[in-house]
């Protein structure tokens, strides 16, 4: 039987469970915890621009979301607080 590729009708945002899917880790970084997940090019789709060095992330440019981990409003309030930086300047951050 075939699987259905269809979304659940369960009548949600999907941003936070999208980003929440797929390859992450976890780091810890001046005593904090960290959610870090890499994103391709082909799922980079638009523009943002790096805290750690004030340019521009090119939309189809990879690089990582990171968000806190273990912030005390919950889940959704520290993803909404996160952020996109260029791979190479989270790793030096």
């Amino acid at each position: 039987m075939p699987r259905a590729n269809r979304r659940r009708p369960d009548g949600g945002d999907d941003s936070f469970e999208r980003l929440l899917s797929g390859w992450k880790r976890t780091e810890t970084r001046r005593g904090r915890t960290w959610t870090v997940q890499p994103l391709s090019g082909s799922q980079s789709q638009k523009d943002y621009t790096c805290p750690g060095c004030g340019r521009v992330i090119a939309a189809g440019t990879a690089h990582v979301v990171v968000w806190q981990a273990d912030g005390i409003l919950g889940d959704a309030a520290d993803l909404a607080a996160r952020r996109h930086w260029h791979s190479a300047c989270w790793k030096s951050a």
